[in-house]
C-alpha cells in the first residue's frame, strides 16, 4: 500500500508505509533517571465552542492517555505548555485537569507533577502575582501532586529586575510543603517571556536562576530548562547545588542530555515524550542497564521529528503532538481546544506522519495510514 504526500513545492510524492510497528512493551520502573512525560489534553469534538471559549475537554480520553504514559512507567507532567496553559486551556480547565489526573495517579500508582502558574490574573502587581501563584500552588499540594512553578507571564510583565525574582521565588519556596521543580521556559515557546529573571542577557538570568536555587536548595527537587540549548543546560546542571536533579526540556538534544557525559547528567520532563512515551520509556530501560551506546541507537533517530514538531514557531509543537496521538488511535478525532488543529499546515502534517511513521511509532500502521488519509482528502488531496 502507498500515500501519496504532499512535498516541496505542492508537488504530490509517494510513500510507502511501514507494515509493523516498533515492538514494545511495559517494563519495570526506570532506576537510573525521572523521566516525565508532559502530556497533552484530549479535546471533546462535539461541544458547540469557539477558539476563544473556555476549553472543553474529553476527560475519559485525557485520562485514558494517561493511564497509557504511567503503563510504560513515565511520570506525567500535569497542566504544562503541552496541555495548552495559555493557548487555550485556562486556570480552571487547568484546575480540574489537575484534579482529576491526581486522583488517576493515587488510583493507579501512577507519578504526577503539576504546573503551578499565575494564568488566572493576565496582569498585576508584584503582590497580585504571588497571590495567583498561592492559590495554584495551593491546589496542587492538596492534589497531593508534586509542583512545578512554572514561568509567569504576569511575572515577567511586573518584575523592575532580578530582586523582584529572588523575592517572589523566595517567597513561593518558603512555603511550600515539599520540594518543587523549578521552570525555565524560553521564549521560543512563549513570546511573552522574553527577559526572564530579570535580563534579556542569558548570562545575567542564569545567574538570578542560581541564586534562587542557592537559596533554597532543601525547597528545590530540580530544574526544567527549556531553552533549547544543550551548552547552557550542562553548564546549569553542573553548577547546581548537590542534590538538585536537573530535567532536561530540550527538545532538540534531549538524547545526548539524558545520557550525559562523566560529570553528570539530565532527568527528563518533555513534551516530545507524549508521543515518544513507549519507545523512551524503553530506550531509559536500556540506559539502566548501563548501556549507552543502546539508548542512543534508540532515541538519537527520533530526534529528526522532534525538531521537525517543535520548528519555528515552536509555540505550535501542540499541534503535531495532538495529530500524532489521533494517528496513534489514542483519540477518535483531531481536535484541539481553541481550534489549535490549524496552527500546522498540511505540509508539516505529512512530514510528521512519515518520520513517526518510519520510527515505528503507530501501533497500528494501517490506522494511521487511513486517518492520514482522511486528513488529506479534506485538503482536497485523493488518493
Amino acid at each position: 500500500m502507498t500515500i501519496r504526500l504532499p512535498g516541496a513545492g505542492g508537488a504530490l510524492r509517494t510513500y510507502e508505509p511501514r507494515a509493523e510497528p516498533l515492538a514494545v512493551t511495559p517494563g519495570t520502573p526506570f532506576t537510573s533517571r525521572t523521566v516525565f512525560s508532559a502530556a497533552h489534553v484530549v479535546a471533546d469534538p462535539f461541544a458547540d465552542v469557539s477558539p476563544d471559549s473556555p476549553a472543553a475537554v474529553d476527560w475519559d480520553a485525557t485520562l485514558a492517555f494517561r493511564r497509557h504514559l504511567w503503563s510504560h512507567g513515565l511520570g506525567v507532567a500535569e497542566a504544562m505548555d503541552t496541555a495548552q496553559r495559555g493557548m487555550g486551556l485556562d486556570w480552571a480547565g487547568a484546575a480540574e485537569l489537575i484534579r482529576r489526573s491526581a486522583a488517576e495517579a493515587k488510583s493507579v500508582g501512577g507519578r504526577i507533577a503539576c504546573g503551578v502558574g499565575t494564568d488566572q490574573i493576565a496582569s498585576g502587581s508584584l503582590a497580585e502575582v504571588r497571590a495567583a501563584y498561592e492559590e495554584q500552588l495551593a491546589l496542587v499540594e492538596e492534589s497531593g501532586a508534586q509542583a512545578i512553578l512554572m514561568a509567569s507571564r504576569a511575572l515577567a510583565a511586573a518584575a523592575s529586575g532580578p530582586e523582584d525574582y529572588l523575592e517572589v521565588y523566595g517567597h513561593l519556596l518558603r512555603q511550600a510543603a515539599e520540594p518543587v521543580v523549578l521552570h525555565w521556559l524560553g521564549p521560543m515557546f512563549d513570546p511573552a517571556l522574553e527577559g526572564y529573571w530579570g535580563s534579556a542577557d542569558l548570562d545575567a538570568a542564569t545567574d538570578t536562576f542560581l541564586d534562587v536555587i542557592a537559596a533554597h536548595p532543601d525547597k528545590v527537587d530540580g530544574i526544567k530548562v527549556s531553552l533549547l540549548d544543550a551548552r547552557r543546560e550542562i553548564d546549569i546542571r553542573r553548577r547546581l547545588p548537590k542534590g538538585v536533579r536537573c530535567y532536561t526540556g530540550d527538545d532538540f538534544n534531549y538524547p545526548e542530555l539524558i545520557a550525559g557525559d562523566e560529570q553528570g547528567f539530565s532527568h527528563a520532563l518533555l513534551g516530545i515524550f507524549d508521543p515518544l512515551g513507549p519507545l523512551a520509556a524503553q530506550a531509559v530501560r536500556v540506559l539502566d542497564t548501563g548501556d549507552v551506546q543502546g539508548f542512543r541507537a534508540l532515541l538519537d533517530p527520533t530526534v529528526g521529528l522532534s525538531r521537525h514538531l517543535f520548528q519555528t514557531p515552536t509555540r505550535f509543537y501542540k499541534t503535531g503532538v495532538v495529530f500524532l496521538a489521533w494517528l496513534a488511535g489514542h483519540q477518535t478525532h483531531f481536535t484541539m481546544v481553541g481550534g489549535l488543529q490549524s496552527a500546522r499546515s498540511l505540509p508539516h502534517f505529512a512530514t510528521a506522519y512519515e518520520l513517526a511513521d518510519g520510527l515505528g511509532l503507530f501501533p497500528d500502521p494501517k490506522l494511521a495510514e487511513e486517518r492520514m488519509k482522511t486528513l488529506l482528502s479534506v485538503y482536497g488531496v485523493n488518493q
